[in-house]
């Protein structure tokens, strides 16, 4: 069965112009995450949508720059919709028009699992596999799910390297499985954009979580969040 790090989406633009948004690269998100504080500190949903706008001028620069000289320049070619869609497949700021909650508040709870990584850290640990000659190559390359599946597939080759050392001197590693794995509750908070408490929680079970394990939400199983 086929399997994808992540989900993509086509837009249309204003021009005619079809793009195929998939997550933002590290160093575009960085760029958000600082222009995100305006979102927080917007008074109401009028300041809060106009800075969501400028956080979509970021986010499409890695798909059509050209368009990206000025914010006027960018509302041009986009909707409000269009910003919406751009926020939710690039950086999981979900935003539903039709919900009563402010969008101010809908946007800074969807953002939140993102602001709590520890991204220099992760690099870091990423960048050891001697593949990038600096970090400004890897934040070129990388999106946080792609970046998350290379650290999770690492760990796990790692992991079966030192099970195997260990079994050889007659040690069995697995006997602290039961124990709470902290990566595993990290790769649960990402994976479900901050919704899950744990990695048994039903909503971490998306994207390439949701694969592995051979079902979940995006393949079939949907759910729906009642207030």
């Amino acid at each position: 069965m086929a399997t994808t790090v992540y989900n993509t989406k086509n837009i249309t633009l204003q021009d005619g112009v079809e793009i195929e948004l998939s997550p933002l690269k590290i160093k575009y998100l960085r760029k958000l995450m600082d222009d995100f504080e305006e979102v927080k500190n917007a008074q109401g949903d009028v300041e809060a949508i106009a800075a969501l706008s400028k956080c979509a001028r970021i986010c499409m620069k890695q798909f059509r720059p050209e368009i990206t000289e000025s914010q006027e320049m960018l509302e041009e070619y986009v909707t409000l919709q269009d910003v919406y869609d751009i926020l939710d497949v690039t950086a999981g700021i979900k935003i539903n028009e039709k919900s009563e909650e402010p969008v101010k508040k809908q946007a800074v709870d969807s953002g939140s699992s993102w602001e709590e990584l520890d991204l220099a850290k992760l690099e870091s640990e990423v960048f050891l596999l001697g593949i990038w000659k600096d970090y400004d190559e890897l934040e070129r390359s990388l999106s946080m799910p792609e970046l998350m599946v290379t650290l999770s597939i690492s760990r796990e080759l790692n992991y079966d390297e030192k099970k195997f050392l260990a079994a050889m001197q007659g040690v069995d590693l697995d006997k602290n499985a039961g124990k709470s794995n902290a990566w595993e509750e990290m790769k649960a908070r990402v994976f479900s954009k901050g919704k899950a408490e744990n990695a048994r929680d039903i909503v971490a079970l998306q994207g390439i979580n949701a694969q592995k394990a051979g079902f979940g939400i995006g393949m079939g199983l949907e759910y729906e969040k009642v207030d």
